[in-house]
């Protein structure tokens, strides 16, 4: 190869050379690896691998930091934060662990980097993709349901995935789907409210349902659908109309249950009328004076049975013979 091709090759690697940055001797720890970031409802977590040394008794301890759209890195601490995540032997930092005011805001763009530290030894920063929890967040489903069945209907109750603290800014809908136990799901929604009633539902028919959140967040006009809850099944109860057609149904049926016990209760007297009057007939009784003397044979039934014999069974009539015609009263005298 001759000298003059060799120059341009030479040049260029001066100037890679003197383009590099000079290497930093107390860069020598390796970096965490496979930093990820939580966005759960509200919670803001950083998690990350720990960095292992094999040549080394003391712990490796790792330093967060973090910075808006245009601002400067500022320190994971107290007072910036709320939650302290410099120097700690941790592999993770909960921005929300120290209260629910605690963490970054919602709506504003965070970046967050990190790196091992050991004594004055460190390593590089790695950088985590900027995020925003509105934009990126993963909502999970309503949280407290309660379902009360009512008259063809259900009512449903619940509390939202987490709190927003400016309604104005972002804010859920609520979607319903719900299904007679075997049939076809129907969806609905959305509302507002956080109290939902499932109305003109078949009475005493088991539904299954389930509620899902959505986060609109109004400021980039971003929709977050949210997870499905689990899947509970009531029963509806009677409405008015069914209550109505129960108790005439109740009535007939009873009316009807009573003329058939009436109807078989007169057949049976007509066919059984005789056996009916033998066992309804009241028997003979002894006389009371003959019960007495029974009782004590030495009592003279004959005299008290003419003592108690009434007068009235000895009744004559008195007749007197005025006159006779003379024919007749010869009859008379020769009969007698």
């Amino acid at each position: 190869m001759r000298p003059t091709r060799l120059w341009p090759l030479l040049l260029g690697v001066f100037a890679a050379a003197a383009a590099a940055p000079p290497s930093d001797p107390l860069s020598q720890l390796p970096t965490p690896q496979h930093p990820k970031i939580r966005l759960y409802n509200a919670e803001q977590v950083l998690s990350w691998e720990p960095v292992a040394l094999s040549n080394s008794t003391r712990p490796v301890v790792y330093r967060v930091q973090f910075k808006y759209t245009d601002s400067e890195w500022f320190m994971t601490d107290i007072m910036s934060i709320g939650v302290n995540c410099t120097q700690i032997t941790a592999t993770e930092c909960d921005f929300t662990a120290a209260s629910p005011s605690a963490g970054f805001p919602m709506d504003f763009n965070v970046t967050l980097r990190l790196r091992a530290e050991l004594g004055a030894l460190h390593s590089a920063w790695v950088t985590m993709p900027w995020f925003q929890h509105y934009r990126n967040v993963t909502v999970g489903p309503p949280e407290n349901i309660e379902v009360t069945p009512g008259e063809g209907s259900l009512i449903i109750r619940f509390s939202s995935p987490f709190d927003i603290a400016d309604a104005s800014t972002a804010f859920f809908w609520y979607y319903v789907r719900y299904w007679e136990k075997g049939g076809l799901q129907q969806v609905k929604g959305p509302f507002r409210s956080n109290s939902i009633s499932l109305d003109n539902l078949k009475p005493f028919r088991v539904y299954c349902l389930q509620v899902q959140a959505q986060l609109l967040w109004n400021k980039s006009n971003i929709f977050r659908l949210g997870h499905l809850s689990n899947t509970s099944c009531y029963e509806t109860m009677a409405d008015a109309s069914t209550e109505l057609q129960q108790v005439i149904l109740i009535s007939v049926g009873t009316f009807s249950l009573l003329s058939v016990l009436a109807g078989a209760c007169f057949f049976l007297v007509l066919k059984y009328r005789g056996l009916i009057k033998y066992w309804f007939h009241t028997p003979p009784s002894i006389p009371l004076q003959i019960e007495e003397y029974l009782k004590d044979p030495t009592q003279p039934i004959l005299e008290v049975l003419d003592k108690d014999s009434s007068p009235k069974d000895d009744v004559w009539d008195s007749v007197s013979i005025i006159s006779f015609p003379e024919k007749e009263q010869e009859d008379v005298l020769q009969t007698l």
